[in-house]
């Protein structure tokens, strides 16, 4: 597998540039997670972070490259949304 160096941007890891594994297609995962233990013993706190572009170029608009952006609020979670599946009901 290969890896890229990968800045982040906000949280804990604010600065930081880390190997990050590609997939693939070329790309770092969307969403990268990071556990971080809890001093009493209790279940570990998770940082989320979201891949973002990090940059582009000025003459022809290409990207270039990708960056993690910290999300304060966690993963985003939703399922599919299939024709025949019923409306959420929660509001």
């Amino acid at each position: 597998m290969r890896s890229e160096n990968t800045p982040f941007v906000g949280g804990p890891l604010d600065g930081r540039v880390l190997p990050v594994l590609v997939g693939p297609t070329g790309h770092p995962p969307k969403w990268y997670e990071v556990p971080v233990p809890d001093d009493g013993g209790g279940p570990p706190t998770v940082h989320a972070y979201l891949r973002v572009p990090a940059g582009y170029s000025k003459r022809l608009g290409l990207q270039r490259g990708w960056k993690y952006a910290y999300a304060p609020d966690g993963r985003e979670r939703h399922r599919p949304r299939w024709p025949w599946s019923k409306p959420d009901s929660t509001p």
